[in-house]
């Protein structure tokens, strides 16, 4: 068995809202959650908000299209958690150790995410029903 360093931290709490404009004004006017940063990922058909909380994030997550899993989640299960994020080093072989192990993967290989970073997901089948993201920032 591979061994790792255990992750450094959880990156970001991802939340799917049907709406950032409708979602934001509880974060940061009631909450007082500082806003850092919006961005369209392309990848994922999405547009997110990083809100920083301490040194981790929460990732709101509006879909972009209808082709974006996050627009599938929302006529699921409407607004929610989504996914944890966790900070790992040598993405490409946890994925590898993970699947060697019986773990789904939703990604075999990272893609890019937000602030060009790589990602990859975890099916919840093989998690106790989590969506884990894992996330290599450059």
């Amino acid at each position: 068995m591979t061994k790792f360093d255990a992750p450094k931290e959880i990156a970001h709490i991802g939340i799917a809202v049907h709406s950032l404009d409708n979602a934001l004004p509880f974060y940061t006017e009631l909450m007082g959650v500082q806003l850092e940063k919006l961005e369209n990922v392309e990848s994922e058909q999405v547009k997110v908000a990083f809100l920083k909380i301490g040194e981790t994030r929460i990732e709101l997550l509006e879909p972009l299209s209808e082709s974006s899993a996050i627009y599938s989640y929302l006529q699921k299960k409407g607004e929610g958690i989504h996914h944890i994020a966790i900070e790992v080093d040598n993405i490409e072989e946890r994925l590898q150790h993970l699947k060697e192990n019986g773990i789904k993967l939703i990604n075999e290989t990272p893609k890019t995410g937000a602030n060009d970073s790589q990602i990859a997901f975890l099916h919840p089948k093989s998690t106790n029903g989590v969506l884990f993201e894992l996330c290599k920032h450059n």
